[in-house]
């Protein structure tokens, strides 16, 4: 489309999305695929087919559409081009560039795919005030930098590194004028970049912007979990989400077993499971009797013997095999494809049998890896994890999960992250059973600190970050007062 109103023409441009390709069939046919996602397009003939080639390999406008099918079918045949253009922009499979006369000032970049995947136009108000809306990112995509928001599926690349200034303006707030005199464009045009922003919901007037904040169910979400969760979710994209094995040829695979380099390792009894299955109470009691339970034996403390079977219970691993050139194994409980990322590093403060200190269990050879001995950074650690569980006196032992992340996400793509934390709550959940099994007090945490577990294992939370954290002591006998609260 093109405008002008006294001033340089307002053009827009079109080329194919970045991450969909143009595939010639042996019958001459051409589809356009992107993903899992593929648009036939049989024999389209020479003008059309000239227009496909053209858009994947760059922009065009309009005018150019004209000319290059005139040239090659005569002018009869310009309108079924057109139409096949405003079929694949209403289908989200082309990337929209706007301009003023030569300068390109921004690029309409849809994140959906197929009809409806593109939000509803939403033209700028002329007396209104404009502001970025707090679920708004800006983030460098390889030339450019884009404007995104969980709240659409149309993102906003800055042709112009002066759009990058209207949007740090926005963060008090614009309107039509602050745009026009911040890119030094006529106002239709920049009448044309607020309507783009808005649209997108980059930009959102004041009291839409006071209704992110203040109204549900918007003022629930922070803008990092919507984030997490639009990302590893599919349907209002169609970016990659999966098993995708997108770091397969840069780099190796991790092992199923983590590499240890320590010192003299503490080897563990392997527990009988035929006295397990005598002592253990029928499964729907350990179901309806499992508590969070706040308070250990101070008489009786946990003992080498016993967190020894809590932790072949609740995490022995044996390996069967490889998946798409990646080692797997099994566990008491599912994880996502058998890539087991998770580790526990048991904080021992009270434990008969062990020396205080912070260890690794090795869930595959079934024993504790000195990891470190007691510090500051211990002290703090077991402070937070007493206060967080609403302990009068230190836990016992404190398990601190933690995520091998390149293991997985070596794997997967988009959905890494919310797997780790999936993952951990069926941990959680097993971690529970085992102990309300034995009679032991568990209690999961909502948090921990993760600074101070670096600190003390010397882990980079880059590479092995802690992901959720587990209070392990001796239950008290039944009848007990201070057990805690149910959760």
């Amino acid at each position: 489309m093109t405008g002008s109103v006294g001033g340089p023409p307002i053009q827009e441009l079109y080329r194919l999305r970045r991450d969909a390709e143009l595939h010639l069939g042996e019958d001459g046919s051409l589809s356009l695929r992107q993903t899992r996602f593929q648009l036939g397009l049989e024999q389209p003939g020479m003008g059309r087919r000239a227009l496909l080639l053209r858009l994947a390999a760059d922009w065009i406008s309009d005018v150019e559409v004209g000319r290059l099918v005139i040239g090659l079918e005569g002018e009869s045949r310009v309108l079924p081009a057109q139409l096949l253009l405003r079929r694949l922009v209403a289908h989200s499979w082309l990337d929209r560039r706007v301009q003023v006369a030569d300068r390109p000032l921004f690029d309409l970049l849809p994140t959906g795919l197929g009809r409806g995947s593109l939000p509803e136009t939403r033209p700028h108000l002329p007396a209104a005030h404009y502001r970025l809306s707090r679920f708004a990112t800006l983030a460098p995509d390889q030339d450019r930098l884009v404007a995104a928001s969980s709240l659409s599926t149309l993102t906003v690349g800055c042709a112009d590194a002066a759009l990058g200034a209207v949007l740090a303006a926005a963060a008090r707030g614009v309107g039509p004028d602050t745009v026009a005199r911040t890119l030094g464009v006529p106002p239709e045009a920049a009448a044309r970049v607020l309507d783009e922003l808005v649209t997108a919901r980059i930009l959102v007037t004041d009291a839409e912007f006071a209704a992110e904040h203040d109204d549900p169910p918007l003022a629930y979400w922070s803008p990092e979990e919507l984030r997490l969760h639009q990302r590893s979710r599919v349907g209002r994209h169609v970016l990659p989400v999966g098993g995708t094995y997108r770091l397969r040829d840069r780099f190796a695979p991790q092992p199923l077993r983590r590499p240890y380099d320590g010192g003299r390792a503490v080897e563990l009894p392997i527990p009988d499971p035929a006295t397990i299955l005598k002592a253990d109470p029928p499964f729907s009691q350990v179901v309806a009797d499992r508590r969070s339970v706040r308070a250990h034996d101070e008489a009786e403390p946990l003992t080498v013997d016993r967190l020894a079977e809590f932790l072949y219970r609740s995490q022995h691993t044996t390996a069967t095999g490889q998946a798409g050139g990646q080692e797997v194994g099994h566990r008491p409980y599912p994880g996502g494809g058998g890539v087991y990322e998770l580790e526990i590093y048991p904080l021992v403060a009270r434990c008969a049998g062990l020396d205080r200190g912070l260890y690794h269990y090795d869930p595959v050879g079934h024993r504790l890896e000195p990891v470190a001995g007691w510090g500051p950074a211990a002290d703090r650690l077991l402070a937070y994890a007493r206060g967080a569980g609403a302990m009068s006196r230190p836990p016992q032992t404190v398990l601190v999960v933690t995520a091998r992340v390149q293991r997985l996400m070596w794997k997967y793509e988009g959905m890494s992250y919310a797997m780790i934390l999936k993952d951990a709550g069926v941990l959680t959940h097993q971690m529970y059973l085992v102990a309300t099994a034995m009679g032991l007090a568990p209690c999961a945490l909502g948090a921990g600190d993760s600074h101070a577990f670096a600190e003390l294992s010397g882990l980079d939370p880059l590479v092995e970050p802690s992901v959720a954290d587990f209070l392990l002591g001796a239950g008290r006998a039944a009848g007990t007062a201070g057990a805690g609260g149910p959760s």
